[in-house]
């Protein structure tokens, strides 16, 4: 007779580790997943900046301190 999982209590679960890496090998659904790898930090997602729009930025962010009302 196969040992039932206690599904209402998921702490009762983490006291038998074993079943339950059983029952994931066993569960047909789990296998039907479809199955990829991904590796979010193999590519920068954010592209690098040209120095003259880094540049621009840093002019205009130096400006608006320089202009700022609040600082008075």
């Amino acid at each position: 007779m196969e040992e039932q999982l206690p599904i209402s209590d998921p702490f009762a679960l983490m006291m038998n580790p074993d079943a339950v890496f059983q029952a994931m090998e066993r569960s047909d659904r789990l296998g039907r997943l479809q199955r990829r790898i991904c590796r979010p930090l193999d590519k920068p997602l954010i592209p690098k900046v040209p120095d003259e729009v880094e540049s621009f930025d840093h002019e205009v962010d130096v400006s608006q301190d320089e202009a700022d009302p609040l600082d008075e």
